[in-house]
């Protein structure tokens, strides 16, 4: 399964913490939950890791404390939201994030209270005001959050796992400069053709599974705003072996551009400009 995410915004007092509580309770009986909390403070006074605050001190840029039981706490050092949630993502159904208001890449967002969001997926005054079932409705029409990671994680639970002698993969990412004299990009930012896209994207997958010797293949391409040097697209091919990987992943990618219909506005310090990478015949720029 995928991982998809809700995060939940609003000020301090708006019962945000009760509502990740109740759609954590619901979401459980569907898959594994992860949550994530922002927490407004020095990360080391958050747990009562002695040790391993005095190893903080003295360099160490993550630190763990495990219990003989099995039960642990992390801090550490320079940890993004999105380094918290590509993590997850290889390991949990659902992820649950509370705050991160205007950080992060863009989340599928409960807003509560006056939170300035922008298509919040349900707006309340408060968490109580919240019905749980509305915002699982809505979670089910929503992009899952992958990774290179999650997608080998997920590729390697295949039937034909035991035959595979190779897992290739392509990541495509928002490359900044052409040449060094270019307007850097800031940003792409991507849409679709929601059914069409999808339809196209899973043909493309059957097609290139059914050759000899592939095994597994998993297409994911990102919408919405992909900053510069963030990851846009993703194939990964198991098969028996590294020929038949290495071709299939060349194969999917290049179809996968030239087939799939998606608009791209490439935003940059100078301005920006929408292309259609469908049927244009030509390399886009900013993205291998």
């Amino acid at each position: 399964m995928c991982m998809k995410v809700i995060r939940v915004v609003g000020p301090s007092g708006s019962g945000k913490t009760t509502l990740v509580e109740r759609l954590a309770r619901r979401l459980t009986e569907r898959g594994a939950v992860g949550t994530v909390k922002h927490i407004d403070c020095d990360p080391t006074l958050d747990t009562e890791g002695k040790d391993t605050a005095r190893h903080r001190e003295v360099g160490a840029v993550e630190t763990y404390g495990v219990t003989d039981s099995g039960e642990w706490f992390a801090t550490g050092a320079d940890r993004t939201l999105s380094d918290v949630l590509d993590d997850l993502a290889v390991s949990c159904d659902y992820a649950l994030v509370e705050g991160y208001s205007g950080v992060g890449r863009s989340l599928p967002t409960v807003a509560l209270g006056d939170a300035d969001v922008e298509n919040p997926l349900v707006a309340a005054p408060t968490g109580d005001d919240v019905d749980v079932g509305t915002v699982l409705d809505a979670l089910a029409d929503v992009d899952p959050y992958e990774t290179l990671e999650s997608l080998v994680a997920r590729i390697k639970e295949s039937a034909d796992a035991d035959r595979s002698g190779a897992i290739a993969t392509f990541t495509g990412r928002v490359r900044e400069k052409e040449s060094p004299d270019d307007d850097p990009t800031e940003f792409l930012e991507f849409e679709r053709y929601d059914e069409v896209a999808a339809e196209k994207m899973e043909a493309i997958r059957e097609e290139l599974t059914a050759r000899d010797g592939v095994f597994e293949v998993l297409l994911h391409h990102r919408t919405g705003v992909v900053e510069a040097g963030e990851d846009i697209v993703f194939v990964v091919v198991l098969a028996g072996h590294r020929e038949e990987a290495f071709e299939t992943v060349e194969d999917g990618i290049n179809r996968l551009k030239a087939e799939v219909p998606l608009f791209k506005k490439e935003v940059t310090v100078s301005g920006e400009f929408w292309a259609h990478q469908h049927d244009t015949g030509v390399e886009q720029p900013n993205e291998d």
